[in-house]
Parts: structure tokens; C-alpha cells; sequence
């Protein structure tokens, strides 16, 4: 029977870790996920990778099917969701090739899939902290050991892409006090909450949004510098990944797990 007990979107360069690597297709209620799956093991705990934009990166961020990829983890098993991402940084000590561990975000989409709830039964998910705040702690730990350079907790502004920001856009978003920004942490997170699992938000900082107006010396994003960030730092990331995997205790249960209890409405 195929099972995980932590779920992690990434791409190949991870599985070589893995034991006992093996792919497989899924199917849910809401469709297709975004590409086959990867199951392994790694230090005795059950793992599986899913290509959040699918093989060839061929979804961009407003058209991945969010709920598809969170419903598929769900069934497998999973406990642990970890969603590293590549973001831009609205503050310019948020460095390129930094970590943001977030505990916050703001929702700029629209028309997104963003619940499960959709009628007959109705649910009201609290999400004052959207987080969850024991894998961060562990996250931002683990980067310290390793000696990355994290921010632990910031805000994430999530916009609808696949365009960047315009330059009053992003200066309203700074001026706002968001810390990074990015395309995919909504309605990733939302979703994982919905389904009792607990989610970490990685943000890998590979440029400054648009430059950061106030700053005329910091150049804008294009997408060959957020490549080029990515890949330099794509190592750190994977060491860190596995480095929260070993800590994470399967066993273990958390606020997220029971978050649903008291939100449904029965029709």
C-alpha cells in the first residue's frame, strides 16, 4: 500500500536521498495533481515529493490545482506538509539567498480553488495563525545548525502572477510591512489547514520585488536572476529539508491536526 507521513513540493534533485524511490499516478475528486508522485524513505520516515507546477514547470502558479496536490497528500497519509518556494524580498535586509520562515500571509489572488468546503457542509477554518508554528520553530533551528541565514516568521504576500509586481504595487506592499512575496503560498496553506496537516512555508529569497522602489541601486526581478538564486541555493535547501525531516516526530500531534473540529457546519 502506498503511504507518506511527510509530504514536501519539490522537484528532482531530492530523490537521490530517498530509498526505495518509486513514482505513481493519482487521481482525486478535484482532478488530476500536478504531476506523478515520488514515494521513498528517508532516515525510516515515509516520504512524498510532488512537482508543484508539474513536470517542465507547465502550470503556472494561478492555474496549479492546489486542492487536487493537497488531497492527494492527505490520502497517502501525510501528517507534514513542507512547501518551500522561491520569493521575492520587500525589505532590504531580507538578503537574496535568505530563508523566510513564515507565520503570516496576505491573499492578493483571484478565482482561486480555495476550499474544500463548498456546500452542502460549510466550514469556517480558523486561520488567525495559519502556520504551523512547531514546524517553523524546527525549520528556523535546523537553518541556524547549518549555518543558513533564516528569518524566522515574516508575512507573505501572495499575489495572482504569473506577472511580477508593478513598482506601486510593490512599494504599497512594502509600505504595508509584508516581508517577502510570492505566487504559490495561497491557497497552499489554507488547503493544508482544511485537511488537519500541519504546513510550513520556506520561502528561498531570490531577488529584491521589482528592486524595491526606495532603493534606486537594487535593480528589479527578472526571471533569470530568480533562476540563477534558486539553483546557487538549491543545495542549502534540500540540506535543510531533510535536516527538518529528522526532527520531525511522526508521532507527534499538534493544534493543526484537531484545527477542523469545532469549523463545520452541518447542512
Amino acid at each position: 500500500m502506498n503511504k507518506a507521513q511527510i509530504g514536501i513540493f519539490g522537484g528532482s534533485g531530492f530523490y537521490d536521498f530517498l530509498k526505495n524511490a518509486k513514482e505513481i499516478e493519482m487521481d482525486t475528486p478535484y482532478g488530476k495533481p500536478s504531476g506523478k508522485i515520488v514515494l521513498g524513505e528517508y532516515k525510516g520516515k515515509k516520504i512524498a515529493f510532488m512537482p508543484r507546477h508539474g513536470e517542465g514547470h507547465k502550470y503556472p502558479p494561478h492555474k496549479i490545482p492546489y486542492r487536487a496536490n493537497m488531497w492527494a497528500f492527505k490520502e497517502l497519509g501525510v501528517k507534514f506538509v513542507l512547501g518551500p518556494c522561491a520569493s521575492g524580498s520587500l525589505r532590504p535586509e531580507i538578503e537574496p539567498g535568505d530563508f523566510v520562515i513564515c507565520d503570516q500571509f496576505i491573499d492578493r489572488t483571484k478565482g482561486r480553488n480555495d476550499t474544500y468546503y463548498e456546500g452542502p457542509k460549510v466550514a469556517h477554518v480558523e486561520a488567525a495563525n495559519p502556520y504551523c508554528a512547531n514546524l517553523g520553530e524546527i525549520a528556523a533551528e535546523e537553518a541556524q545548525k547549518l549555518g543558513i541565514k533564516a528569518h524566522q516568521g515574516g508575512t507573505v504576500v501572495v499575489i495572482e502572477g504569473p506577472r511580477f509586481s508593478t513598482k506601486a504595487e510593490s512599494k504599497w506592499f512594502s509600505s504595508a510591512g509584508f516581508d517577502v512575496i510570492n505566487m504559490t503560498q495561497y491557497p497552499e496553506c489554507i488547503l493544508a489547514r482544511e485537511l488537519e496537516m500541519c504546513y510550513a512555508g520556506i520561502c528561498l529569497i531570490t531577488d529584491y520585488d521589482v528592486g524595491l522602489v526606495d532603493y534606486p541601486d537594487i535593480k528589479p526581478v527578472t526571471i533569470e536572476d530568480v533562476l540563477k538564486i534558486f539553483k546557487e541555493n538549491n543545495e542549502k535547501l534540500r540540506n535543510l529539508l531533510f535536516a527538518i525531516i529528522e526532527r520531525i516526530n511522526i508521532e507527534e500531534s499538534c493544534e493543526c491536526h484537531s484545527a477542523m473540529k469545532s469549523s463545520v457546519v452541518s447542512a
